[in-house]
């Protein structure tokens, strides 16, 4: 089991930037490919972007592509997002998952969630 807490959301204005990071407990925590979804408020939870558990493999969603970059240390058990060049229809809560089956971008592929870290652009 592992479990997963999400931090470096806040307020940004269009064209800013801002990394999240995600913070994983648990023996195994390197085991798990991680992704990164989001939810705006009325919307459905939508894929980010995924990394396999080595860090060779990315995968991201066409909204973010060029902008997103998702890594990862397994040293220090954390996964990260960096977010440039945000727009406002970024906003959302931000949620890491973790999963032992290979990266996918269908949240029920994941087992393991964060409670998720807000990220607000402004226009």
């Amino acid at each position: 089991q592992v479990q997963l807490v999400e931090s470096g959301g806040g307020l940004v204005q269009a064209g800013g930037s801002l990394r999240l990071s995600c913070a994983a407990s648990g023996r195994t925590a390197s085991s798990y490919a991680m992704g990164w979804f989001r939810q705006a408020p009325g919307k459905e939870r939508e894929f980010v972007a995924a990394i396999s558990w080595s860090g060779a493999s990315t995968y991201y969603a066409d909204s973010v592509k060029g902008r997103f970059t998702i890594s990862r240390d397994n040293a220090k058990n954390t996964v990260y997002v960096q977010m440039n060049s945000l727009k406002p229809e970024d906003t959302a809560v931000y949620y890491c998952a973790a999963t032992l089956r290979p990266i996918g971008s269908y949240y029920y592929q994941y087992d393991y969630w964060g409670q998720g870290t807000q990220v607000t652009v402004s226009s």
